[in-house]
């Protein structure tokens, strides 16, 4: 097997070709776009919250870590009484993104100890890198099709130099969108920890955009693509390995951003539209209106009582009267599960359940 070499000792020239630089305008373009209508939305916390736990749910379904929409936000609002194994699983995703997300926030970097940070979150462990042999990655009929790196050493000194690739722009002056699908492929060839390295690359992809300002937040996830795409995505992993085919990967990856933020563009409209329904139709007709009401009911799209009692300051009397109005004018549904109740915000879930379909 081939020892994984640094990725700056590739040529960056070999991207320049005519397809590569066509579908980089075009991927651009369409990040561009989600970047600006993102921004558009008034409390970006919405976003990372309810779009977060779409891509929870869809990176941890590739590795086969499966929940519904209506197990993942009950679990949300109850996470002792409802979350399966397999929901607080990708609970803990969500969880892993906003750690990594304040990381990159403050620090204006992307480094080693975020990385095993955010692997810490996803599997609630400190096991760090690697210490033993033994990690082969298989096919579906259990052949195995790739050794990564097995010395302890070697799995720290890829990871300083990817840390290097990824924070240094003088040492391969490359677009951003190139070196993200460049650095996502070493870190899955990497492959440092024992568990949670697909779900913490994932995460990487996401976070490297918002360090190169071509996010302000993390709202851009290529797991529904690569849902869509899995076969493609693992064969082409593959293929690089094999026969160093990294313009087809780049081409792959590019297609998947361009993909991807089209449809979180069209999500976030959707988004925006109904919460500014939801803000005109609920202050015109309901004196207990505020602008903390909206941000809670579509901060989750599943909300209780508890949630607008700490969000609005009122006591649970208040907060339970706002909400059984809310569920007479038609804004949210009632569902009562044992001695629990939570409120369905129809239009949101209407909209992230419309998205799951159309990309799933």
């Amino acid at each position: 097997m081939p020892t994984l070499k640094p990725l700056e000792q590739l040529d960056p020239a070999r991207f320049d070709t005519p397809a590569i630089l066509k579908k980089l305008a075009s991927s651009s373009r369409q990040l561009a776009e989600l970047k600006g209508m993102a921004a558009s939305i008034p409390n970006q916390g919405i976003l990372i919250n309810t779009l977060g736990l779409q891509e929870a749910k869809d990176s941890s379904e590739i590795e086969n870590i499966v929940t519904t929409h209506d197990e993942l936000f009950k679990g949300d609002v109850h996470p002792d009484t409802f979350a399966n194994p397999a929901t607080k699983e990708v609970l803990r995703y969500r969880q892993a993104l906003r750690f990594g997300f304040e990381q990159v926030r403050t620090s204006g970097l992307l480094t080693v100890n975020h990385i095993v940070g955010i692997q810490g979150e996803l599997e609630r462990n400190n096991a760090g890198f690697r210490k033993l042999p033994g990690t082969a990655l298989k096919d579906g009929g259990g052949q195995t099709v790739y050794t990564p790196p097995q010395d302890p050493a070697e799995i720290v000194a890829l990871m300083s130099g990817l840390e290097r690739f990824m924070n240094d722009d003088a040492l391969f002056p490359a677009d951003p969108l190139i070196k993200m699908a460049l650095m996502h492929h070493q870190f899955e060839s990497i492959h440092p920890f024992y568990d949670g390295n697909g779900r913490t690359g994932r995460i990487l992809n996401v976070l490297y955009l918002v360090k190169e300002g071509l996010l302000e937040i993390p709202v851009l996830y290529l797991s529904s693509h690569i849902v869509q795409t899995k076969a493609d995505y693992y064969r082409l992993l593959q293929t690089v390995r094999d026969n160093d085919t990294w313009e087809e990967w780049v081409l792959y990856m590019l297609q998947a951003v361009e993909t991807t933020a089209r449809q979180t563009v069209m999500t976030v409209q959707a988004i925006k539209a109904a919460l500014f329904d939801y803000k005109h139709r609920i202050r015109d007709g309901y004196k207990f209106y505020s602008q903390d009401l909206i941000n809670n009911l579509f901060m989750h799209p599943y909300t209780k009582i508890e949630f607008v009692q700490r969000d609005l300051q009122v006591s649970r009397l208040t907060a339970t009267k706002y909400l059984e109005a809310l569920v007479v004018g038609g804004f949210v549904g009632k569902q009562k599960v044992g001695r629990s109740n939570y409120y369905v915000n129809v239009a949101l879930n209407g909209i992230l359940l419309a998205q799951h379909q159309a990309t799933n």
